[in-house]
């Protein structure tokens, strides 16, 4: 240990512990703090007047609901995009995994754009939906879609590494012992990628809780309806609101801080389990 830290290429602990929470304090600590500082000017029954108002109150269950089934989407065709390159060599592989990466690279106004266009009525898909009497673009459908779009990297890039390491030979020896493949899959595989699959969900759904570019253009944005709690937060600025817009992003911060802990709880409860098994 003693070499270790005489040969460091980084500086010390100390230099390096400091530089640490300064960054954290300057970035994250210091903005998260003045936000609760600017909410504390409304008092107790003025925060809660904000934050409870019927047009409140339906964008918190579209944001959320909208966010856990996006991620809930993309945990399982995220797990199977990443099977599928992590397991099989095919033409196109290289541009298929470029492509995943397409959310982080494009503007979110972009891909709201692009998205309001082909999912309208008159749009590519939306014009496959609208003799069903299906309407995608312009309601709370639309902002699953956008917010699933958004998140599916995170699932993807969380999983991938964990197949490529994961030793096919526990497969066979499994397969061996008389093993099907639903049963080598919920008993040898899935316990492995466990973990990185929560992991990808929980930043797939913190993603989508303050997506903002990509979901109001597909959104229609009708109050009670197809609002989000980002474009509230938008609106109150626009109208110098301040301390209701802080007041709104505390709300969410909160909300969003406790699903976080609570899906990091059963991650580490499933990862106890699993060590206790082996």
């Amino acid at each position: 240990m003693s070499l270790l830290q005489k040969h460091s290429v980084l500086p010390g602990f100390n230099l390096t512990l400091g530089f640490t929470l300064l960054y954290l304090s300057l970035i994250v600590l210091i903005p998260l703090s003045a936000t609760f500082v600017k909410t504390t000017s409304l008092g107790w029954g003025g925060f809660w007047q904000v934050i409870t108002t019927p047009r409140v109150l339906a964008s918190y269950r579209l944001t959320f609901s909208a966010a856990l089934m996006g991620a809930a989407i993309n945990t399982v065709f995220g797990l199977i995009v990443a099977w599928v390159l992590v397991r099989y060599e095919f033409f196109g592989k290289k541009i298929i995994d470029a492509i995943v990466d397409l959310p982080f690279a494009l503007p979110t106004a972009v891909a709201g754009i692009s998205l309001a266009t082909i999912y309208s009525q008159k749009g590519w898909i939306g014009q496959l939906f609208a003799p069903l009497g299906i309407k995608i673009a312009y309601t709370p459908l639309g902002v699953v879609i956008a917010l699933t779009f958004i998140g599916l990297p995170f699932v993807v890039r969380t999983v991938q590494p964990v197949l490529e390491e994961f030793e096919v030979e526990l497969e066979e020896a499994a397969a061996s012992l008389g093993a099907s493949r639903l049963q080598t899959f919920l008993k040898v595989i899935f316990p492995a990628i466990w973990p990185a699959l929560l992991t990808g969900f929980a930043l797939a759904f913190a993603r989508a809780v303050g997506e903002y570019g990509s979901v109001i253009f597909i959104a229609g944005n009708i109050p009670m309806v197809s609002e989000i709690t980002p474009l509230l937060i938008i609106t109150k600025l626009e109208q110098y609101d301040y301390a209701g817009a802080t007041a709104l992003a505390t709300s969410m911060l909160i909300v969003s801080f406790i699903l976080l802990l609570a899906i990091n709880v059963l991650q580490w409860w499933g990862q106890n389990r699993h060590s206790k098994r082996s």
